[in-house]
This record gives structure tokens, C-alpha cells and sequence, in this order.
């Protein structure tokens, strides 16, 4: 359940802490005192979007704090798995608003992002706000309705499985089924490009191979030209040569480098330099013998780069994409020649999951209309008690049909709709048609009445349910609110002093303005205070005697009704 919440700097909200309590919670207050502004905090704590607006006008950050009380073993299952830890049983749930319009939000200190904070409250508190009755409007929400109570869920998952498996073939039967003169173009094409890479016979790093060489031999010349005037210069030569010199300095010490160690170790030396002369000039004249310049090579290499080339152009930058390529396009090829195979092993297996789709989807049609039974007869009596005894309540279970076949969705084959007949004689219609405010209104408290006792949510908020009633009608649906708060935490924003007074906790929404700001208190009000909200919704601007007296009468009546 709701325990605290804490609100800063929202509208007209300064700042206010309330607690909360068990039963049946009732907040009321002048039109324009913040009731919205306070369920517009809490979507706020819950996850929702919210509009920058709610930021207080001067504020630079807007704060909510909510805290819940989990005690079912189930939803505390749940919260583990998401990553929330509530072993304590408590979840205290944080977000900020800031003025550049960023939010921050906390679970138990813990920063999450929104989609797991929606996910998380979502276990937690359910608010139905004024514009859900529409809902009941819309056929689409109905089956959905029937499928909670029915729990229908776990069939319903089995159900989506096979029909994903079931689009995921006739997509693939729909891409196999492509016209015959399509594929064989397709065959012609991969034919076409299968065979241009396969008889290049490409090999890996062969580019780069190819590349050296022709740079090589584009340099040719040079190449000669200097290793030629190199060896001349150090062996041959018309004139006389670095060897030559070489061998005259060595014979000019030989004589006389016995008399002097300095010239002993030049001459050895000297012997070492022209030693490694004559091995270069050996390197550079075997260079020379095995330089040989073939035109047609060059010519080869050129245009084996240009057909390595033209291949990148089409297939890839580099060899081995192309060689990729190549094998993608084999595999698509066999796949061609094999579609017609192929077709029909995807066809069988299209009827056979067809065949399970439909079993399963047959389940689920008799699970909703042995549902849809259960829950005429629990809303009928629901409405009944809502001073609504001769509406007759049905759901219509039927076919979904297209070009006269069953149409499969991914939730079964069904169409689900409530059907409404308000006064005895009348034909049942869509309730779209016939229902109104008032009536809407009784009628989604009684499915929500119904359908609180399969779900495990603790906390239900009513924004304006009485919305369209007064009178017997509102008194009905006072007594149905408290009586669903012997089982959850119920809250209702009312400006009716029936609802008013069947609170176990009343509480008092004011807004105050001075010549600086305008702000809003939120109040747990004790019986004197009760006997004065309920004056003042009875009498309006009037408050007198006589409409205190009617006050403390409704307080004593609505006590007489809880007791028994």
C-alpha cells in the first residue's frame, strides 16, 4: 500500500508530506485546490511522462518521494527480478524534475531508468483517472479485460509463440514464392558473377605482390643506371677505381708499417676495407647480370591489376571480400536451385503449426466464453448493487473474420465486445452506443471491483468515479468503494458528500494565496473537520446549521452502513 508521499515544488505545491493509512482514503477540496495537481504527482512518481509545466513557478528542481508497503509474497518475487530489492517489504520510489526539463529516478536509492520504474509501480498501484470509463467504449480494451479476469495469460503466451513462429514461415513461404522469371534473372545475375570470380582465380596478398613488382620494373632504368655507375666507381671503370686506389695505399704501407704499430693496425684495416669492396662490387656486378627488363611481364602484371581491380570495383575492397562474396552468391544460388524443395518442406510446416495454432487458439476461445459467463453474472450482480438492477450486461464472443476466412491475431481469433441493454425490453447494443457518464462510470467500477480479486495490486486510485451520479446512484457507489477497501487500499477523488462520508480517512486538499505566492496544504481531517468539508460540499457556500446536522447525519449513517 501507499504509505507517504512527499511532494515539492509541484504547481501550487510548496511542499507537503502525508501519510497514509489501510481502507478507504478520501480527498476532497475546492475546485482549482490542486486534487489533479496531487494525482499528477504521484504518474509522476509512478514513472509517467509529465509535462515541465509542473515545475513551481521561481524553482529550479521538483521533488516526489512515494513510499509503498509490499506484503504479498508474489509481487515481492517480481521486484527481485527486476533488480529491486524490497526484503524489508518497503519501495521507496524517488524522481526530480529539473528546470532544463531532465529526470532522475530512484528506486530504494537506486537509480533505474523509467521503463523499469513503470514496470515496477505497475505491481504496485493502479489509478483510474477520468478519461478511463472511454475505455469501456472501446472494443479493442475489452478483450483484455475478460482475458485478466480469466487469466488467460499463460495460454495467451503459449498462443503469441506459435503465432510468431507461423509469420516467421509465411514470410519466408512469401520470399520463396517470388515469381518464377524473377528468380531466374536472380540466376543469371549470380551465374554471371559466380563465374567472374572463380576464373580470376584470386589468391590472397596477390595485389600487393603484383604491385612490387611492377613498381620494380617501372624503375628499371634507374635501378641499372646507378648499381652500373656504383660498381664502375668501386671495381671498374676506363678510369682508376676505389679498388684500385685501395690496393696502391695497401702496397705503400706493407713495407713499412712493421716500424710503427699505428700503421701495422691502418693496414690491417685497410686489408678489411678492400676485402668488403670487392664483396660489394661482387653484390652490385651479380645485380647487374640478373637485371633483365621484360616489356611483356610489365604488360601481364598491369592487367592482371586491372581485372583485380574491376572485381573491387563490384564486389569488395579487398581480395577477401571478393572471395566472400563469391561464396554468399554460391550459397544464394543453391538455395534457388533448392527453393522448390525448400517451398514444400516450409509448406508442410506452415499446416502443421496451423494446426496448433488453431487448437491453441480454440482453448482460448473456450477459456473467454467460459469466462465471459463467470463475469456477466459477477458484474450483473455488481451493477446490481450499484442501483443498477435492470441492466442487462453481456459479452459477445465471436470470430474474427476477413474474405469469409478466420483471421488469426496475435490474440487468437477472437473478437470480444460488452453489450449493453439499460432498460428492460431493450435490445443489447455496443455499449458505445448507449451507456452514460453515469452509467460508465458504475459500470467500470463494478469490472474493477471484480476483476481486484485476481490481481495482486494493493493500492487503487478512483479519480472522479462519481462523475455523472448523484443521489441513490452516488450512494451506491460509496458503499461499493468502501467495501472493496476491506481487501485493498482504496483512494477516491470525489466532490460527493455520499463518498465523502463512507471515508475511513478524510482528507482536506486547500489552496491559500497571499500577495507572494499561492500554495496548497493537504490535511488529515478529525471529526470536526469532517462535519465542515461535508457542510461545505452539501451547502456549497452556505454553511449553517442545518447542513452540519445533515453532515454529522451522513458521518453516523455511513458508520451504521461499514459496521454492518
Amino acid at each position: 500500500m501507499l504509505k507517504e508521499l512527499h511532494i515539492k515544488n509541484i504547481a501550487v505545491i510548496d511542499e507537503v508530506h502525508i501519510e497514509f493509512f489501510e481502507g478507504f482514503n478520501v480527498l476532497t477540496g475546492e475546485t482549482g485546490a490542486g486534487k489533479s495537481i496531487l494525482i499528477d504527482s504521484i504518474n509522476m512518481a509512478l514513472g509517467k511522462r509529465v509535462s515541465h509545466d509542473l515545475l513551481r513557478s521561481g524553482c529550479d528542481k521538483a521533488v516526489v518521494n512515494a513510499c509503498f508497503e509490499v506484503s504479498g509474497q508474489k509481487i515481492l518475487e517480481a521486484l527481485s527480478d527486476m533488480g529491486v530489492d524490497a526484503e524489508d517489504g518497503l519501495v521507496a520510489i524517488n524522481r526530480q524534475l529539473t528546470e532544463d526539463g531532465k529526470s532522475t529516478c530512484r528506486i530504494n536509492g537506486v537509480a533505474m531508468p523509467l521503463g523499469v520504474v513503470r514496470e515496477v509501480t505497475s505491481l504496485l498501484i493502479d489509478i483510474h483517472g477520468q478519461n478511463d470509463n472511454q475505455s469501456l467504449l472501446n472494443a479493442n480494451s475489452h478483450r483484455g479485460l475478460l482475458d485478466d479476469f480469466g487469466n488467460c495469460g499463460e495460454l495467451l503466451e503459449e498462443y503469441r509463440g506459435i503465432y510468431k513462429r507461423m509469420k516467421a514461415l509465411r514470410r519466408e513461404e512469401e520470399e520463396l514464392s517470388a515469381s518464377f522469371d524473377e528468380r531466374e534473372r536472380r540466376m543469371e545475375l549470380l551465374s554471371f558473377q559466380i563465374n567472374e570470380i572463380e576464373s580470376a582465380k584470386l589468391k590472397i596478398g596477390e595485389d600487393e605482390e603484383l604491385e612490387t613488382k611492377r613498381d620494380y620494373l617501372y624503375n628499371m632504368e634507374s635501378i641499372v643506371s646507378g648499381t652500373g655507375t656504383a660498381y664502375g666507381a668501386l671495381y671498374g671503370g676506363e678510369q682508376m677505381s676505389a679498388y684500385d686506389l685501395l690496393r696502391q695505399a695497401e702496397r705503400s704501407l706493407s713495407g713499412i708499417s712493421q716500424y710503427l704499430p699505428n700503421l701495422s693496425e691502418c693496414y690491417e684495416r685497410l686489408e678489411s676495407v678492400i676485402a668488403e669492396t670487392e664483396d660489394i662490387a661482387s653484390e652490385l656486378n651479380s645485380c647487374l647480370s640478373s637485371t633483365d627488363f621484360n616489356m611483356a611481364e610489365l604488360d601481364m602484371i598491369e592487367e592482371r591489376l586491372d581485372t583485380i581491380g574491376n572485381l573491387k570495383r563490384k564486389y569488395g575492397n579487398t581480395i577477401e571480400e571478393i572471395i566472400e562474396y563469391g561464396k554468399n552468391a554460391q550459397l544464394e544460388a543453391s538455395n534457388i536451385e533448392h527453393s522448390d524443395e525448400k517451398l514444400e518442406l516450409i509448406r508442410a510446416e506452415i499446416k502443421a503449426v496451423g494446426a496448433e495454432l488453431e487448437a491453441v487458439a480454440a482453448k482460448l476461445t473456450e477459456k473467454r466464453n467460459d469466462s465471459a459467463r463467470v463475469l456477466e453474472k459477477r458484474i450483473a450482480n455488481e451493477l446490481a448493487d450499484l442501483d443498477m438492477p435492470k441492466v442487462r450486461f453481456e459479452i459477445q464472443v465471436s470470430e474474427r473474420c476477413e474474405d469469409g476466412k478466420t483471421a488469426y491475431g496475435d490474440s487468437g481469433k477472437d473478437k470480444v465486445e460488452f453489450l449493453l441493454s439499460t432498460n428492460p425490453g431493450e435490445d443489447l447494443k455496443p455499449m458505445s452506443k448507449i451507456a452514460s457518464g453515469g452509467e460508465l462510470s458504475r459500470i467500470m467500477l463494478a469490472v474493477k471491483s471484480v476483476l481486484s480479486d485476481s490481481e495482486d495490486i494493493d493500492t487503487m486510485i478512483f479519480d472522479e468515479i462519481d462523475t455523472g451520479v448523484s443521489g441513490r446512484a452516488a450512494q451506491k457507489i460509496a458503499e461499493k468503494l468502501a467495501l472493496l477497501a476491506r481487501k485493498k487500499q482504496v483512494f477516491s477523488i470525489t466532490h460527493l458528500a455520499q463518498i465523502a462520508s463512507m471515508a475511513d480517512n478524510h482528507y482536506l486538499i486547500k489552496k491559500t494565496s497571499t500577495d507572494e505566492k499561492t500554495s496548497t496544504q493537504v490535511t488529515l481531517l478529525e471529526q470536526e473537520g469532517r462535519i465542515e468539508e461535508l457542510s461545505r460540499i452539501i451547502g456549497g457556500v452556505s454553511v449553517t446549521d442545518l447542513t452540519r446536522s445533515s453532515a454529522l447525519e451522513m458521518l453516523e449513517l455511513a458508520k451504521s452502513i461499514k459496521e454492518n
